[in-house]
């Protein structure tokens, strides 16, 4: 399960930036886009699991932001939303230049105030 390795991989970001303050981190929120093979379910398990074994940070929540995927059609020079793994635009032309859907990052951490 790579879910419990991108939490882990999010705790360490969280421990580098805020050094002293993570553990006054109330909320957590990641963007991923449907490409980004993460499953929204999987990856809240994990982080479940995660802060169960640490106690330190059993207050905090996770919030899973799932991004659909957008396409850049080259002949009509639009985006597209790519629906049923059907990467054509409405014009007609098929299109794999990528422009939102592989995104796994940390979006927003809300810190307690003091």
């Amino acid at each position: 399960m790579h879910e419990l390795s991108i939490v882990k991989d999010i705790f360490s970001t969280l421990e580098e930036h805020y050094e002293a303050r993570v553990e006054d981190i109330q909320k957590i929120e990641i963007v991923a886009g449907l490409l980004s093979n993460v499953q929204p379910v999987l990856i809240q398990n994990a982080f479940d699991a995660f802060i169960t074994e640490h106690h330190n940070y059993k207050h905090m929540e996770l919030e899973v932001v799932v991004q659909d995927i957008i396409a850049h059609c080259q002949t009509c020079n639009k985006d597209f939303k790519v629906e049923y793994h059907r990467f054509v635009c409405s014009c007609g032309t098929p299109s794999t230049n990528i422009v939102q859907g592989n995104e796994l990052y940390i979006s927003k951490v809300i810190v307690k105030q003091s």
